[in-house]
């Protein structure tokens, strides 16, 4: 991997469990299953070679719409996900966060993430941000209604809105937006992930399904990362006259 900058944050669609099931006839439940393991390997990854913040697309708002049976066997792999990662992920030094609307889920499922967060809450190595029933419509729609809220009251002029104020009611609002964005699986759209956060990000499409992803596939799409030159509406001799200011 190069020695360049590494992108400091990197959000993941992880798409594929279920082809990459399919594809070795099994049941999409155990494609889920080699899923998890491939998400474990490359947090695990992504901490050593120094990546700060790893968000993750773990279940959508729309994933709702699919069977009943898959949608039930899922919330089975997070219950026992969180009861058998947690002390790995503590004792490697993540922290853990989800980002969603939760209250959809089963009560007890709540508990278990909200442990979760609890548990690893004064982790510094690395940040893991799990979307779980989380969709980036939703993420801006909540926000302008907390911003609608505190007009109301009396408590925010709306005058006074702009990108730092809504940035900051956004479920990673303590975060800095991704540098990298990958989706494995072939596709090459965004899903509704990450809508406003991603304005500036650099995007990378793995043909990897997601259940094959691994620590040299993330090396990969580094690498794609660094070679690329972030402007950021500027020009390059911009740019170049910057870091010549140092």
């Amino acid at each position: 991997m190069s020695e360049r900058v590494l992108p400091g944050h990197v959000a993941i669609v992880m798409d594929g469990n279920g082809r990459w099931a399919e594809r070795r006839k099994l049941s999409r439940n155990l494609g889920h299953q080699a899923g998890l393991r491939a998400l474990r390997r490359t947090a695990r990854h992504g901490a050593k070679i120094g990546i700060k913040t790893l968000t993750v697309f773990a279940f959508s708002s729309e994933n709702w719409n699919r069977p009943e049976k898959e949608v039930s066997r899922l919330m089975d792999l997070f219950m026992s996900a969180l009861d058998k990662e947690m002390k790995g992920l503590y004792e490697h030094g993540v922290r853990m966060r989800f980002i969603g609307d939760r209250s959809a889920f089963h009560p007890a499922l709540q508990e278990r993430m909200q442990a979760a967060q609890e548990l690893t809450a004064g982790n510094t190595r690395t940040q893991l941000n799990v979307a779980a029933n989380y969709g980036g419509r939703w993420d801006i729609l909540q926000a302008a209604q907390k911003l609608a809220a505190q007009a109301q009251a009396g408590d925010l002029d709306p005058a006074a809105i702009d990108e730092k104020s809504f940035g900051g009611a956004l479920a990673l609002h303590d975060t800095p937006d991704p540098d990298l964005f990958i989706r494995t699986g072939g596709e090459q759209r965004i899903s509704n992930f990450l809508l406003w956060q991603s304005a500036y990000t650099e995007f990378y499409f793995s043909d990897k399904l997601w259940p094959d992803f691994n620590g040299e596939e993330l090396d990969r799409a580094i690498n794609a990362y660094q070679s690329r030159e972030r402007r950021f509406g500027l020009t390059g001799e911009q740019l170049r006259a910057r870091a010549r200011a140092g």
